[in-house]
């Protein structure tokens, strides 16, 4: 018989919390207990989210670990460099509880580069929440090995950045299989502004955003960069180089990454999609679509889904592979989600849809 499970969101009334909860009103076996937020506690959620009329009974409560405490998921939607200090009050006051991160806390391995691009103490890495990350690679016919494994016991999820799931998802299966070389990778990325977050900013504004494309952090100063790296690392890609540029587009949500790779020591053109398919072959949530067809990010609006495609561009000797996501679905909530399923022995699926919507 399947249990219900409580679940607290703090940072409820930003877009990635709300879309955690979005997720969670349908979840068959979800319960939604507290929603915080600091500078909206009091509101109703519904001002801030009036779309989420299934949960318009719940008020924003303050952002306190009192708050959160005694839920069996506490899910922090908060500013990268804030979601640490709460989580290590949480451990002492609500131990047993699987605490999922939003934010960037608890992404990376490595302190230098925590310190690097964020400019403060690392706060500790969790368990990583992108299920179909490849860890290794497997013979023909065999099962590669998977994140997903290591989730199914996990009490502290980090959940991947946003443009770091549709650059790895694109990537990672021809690194694993030998046929991209990890040095000299490119991706440029289409963005829907609804991944700069909810707090007013002029360039997001519709004045500034409507009819324009505008790229930002461009050269190397990304901090979604080491996290890239370090998935790639993990599918075989040690030692990786990456030109990473991001471009804010005029769509609330979705990511467009094209993404270009030079053949690698086991490149085989007549091969190249068979990585992919042997990669996402079984995962229920990302496509490789026909031959010649290509991602379009309104195909994935709403949905968890990930699709994917991958030719060779002979002339330029480089292999192109291309992913589409809903940022705030696959991008975020959606792979905390799946993180959660996986580590309550839930179904992965569960309160996920691959179907997007359209027009």
């Amino acid at each position: 018989m399947r249990m219900s499970f409580t679940v607290a969101v703090a940072g409820a009334s930003g877009y990635a919390g709300g879309e955690v909860l979005r997720l969670l009103a349908d979840h068959p076996d979800a319960i939604v207990g507290a929603v915080t937020a600091n500078s909206n506690a009091g509101d109703p959620l519904t001002q801030h989210h009036p779309h989420l009329a299934g949960l318009a009974d719940k008020v924003l409560q303050p952002t306190t670990p009192d708050a959160l405490a005694g839920h069996d998921v506490i899910v922090l939607g908060l500013p990268h460099g804030t979601s640490g200090p709460l989580a290590a009050a949480l451990e002492q006051v609500s131990p047993d509880s699987i605490l999922v991160d939003l934010g960037a806390d608890h992404r990376l391995e490595s302190a230098a580069d925590w310190a690097h691009y964020y400019k403060s103490e690392h706060p500790g890495t969790w368990t990583y929440g992108m299920p179909e990350l490849l860890t290794g690679w497997a013979w023909q016919g065999e099962v590669p090995p998977k994140q997903r494994d290591h989730l199914r016991t996990a009490k502290r999820i980090a959940v991947p950045g946003c443009n770091v799931t549709a650059v790895t998802l694109a990537l990672a299966p021809g690194i694993a299989a030998g046929q991209l070389s990890p040095k000299d990778l490119v991706a440029v990325l289409a963005c829907g502004v609804s991944g700069a977050g909810k707090a007013p900013k002029p360039h997001l504004i519709a004045a500034e955003i409507l009819g324009a494309a505008s790229p930002y952090q461009v050269g190397g100063v990304h901090r979604h960069i080491p996290e890239i790296l370090q998935n790639l690392a993990k599918a075989g890609g040690a030692g990786g180089t990456i030109s990473f540029t991001p471009t804010l587009v005029p769509m609330s949500r979705g990511i467009l990454a094209t993404c270009t790779a030079l053949p690698g020591p086991g490149f085989d053109p007549a091969m190249l999609r068979q990585a992919w398919e042997r990669a996402y072959g079984d995962e229920r949530f990302i496509h490789l679509l026909p031959a010649g067809t290509w991602p379009n990010t309104a195909a994935t609006l709403g949905a968890n889904t990930a699709l994917v495609q991958v030719a060779y561009d002979e002339r330029a000797g480089r292999v192109v592979a291309i992913a589409a996501i809903d940022n705030l679905v696959k991008g975020t909530a959606g792979a905390a989600i799946q993180s959660i399923n996986l580590a309550l022995g839930l179904p992965e699926w569960a309160g996920l849809t691959v179907n997007g919507v359209a027009p």
